[in-house]
């Protein structure tokens, strides 16, 4: 039995210019069933108004990574790109978040034993 994991983020403040602020937060080694540990604004991406999402690694068999964001930190909603597709991504590649939450997270909700990936959101002010 596979225990599911919440993964911790790392965050990486890339511009100290207030005016143009950009900040990176990477969650790494997410496996199926896995959740990232929520983005807010304690590390500043609450705040920022375009964000982008990339995803790397390995799918496996089935393999989908959710974005998902949330007002109250407790109810989860997969958020859309700018074409209003749900960002629920089964291959690598770089998407942009249409809507402003205060949280936001990736969740692993398929793949198998093979399904490892690395999910890195950059936000701009």
């Amino acid at each position: 039995v596979r225990v599911m994991a919440t993964i911790a983020l790392v965050q990486t403040r890339l511009s100290r210019d207030r005016a143009r602020e950009l900040i990176s937060v990477l969650w790494e080694t997410l496996t199926n069933g896995d959740t990232g540990g929520p983005a807010d604004e304690t590390d500043g991406m609450a705040f920022m108004y375009r964000k982008s999402v990339q995803i790397t690694g390995t799918f496996g068999s089935g393999g989908t990574v959710v974005i998902e964001g949330s007002d109250d930190g407790t109810n989860y909603e997969t958020l859309n790109d700018l074409q209003d597709g749900a960002l629920s991504i089964t291959a690598a590649g770089l998407y942009e978040v249409q809507e402003h939450t205060r949280y936001i997270r990736p969740d692993v909700t398929a793949g198998d034993g093979t399904t490892d990936l690395d999910v890195t959101l950059v936000g701009m002010r």
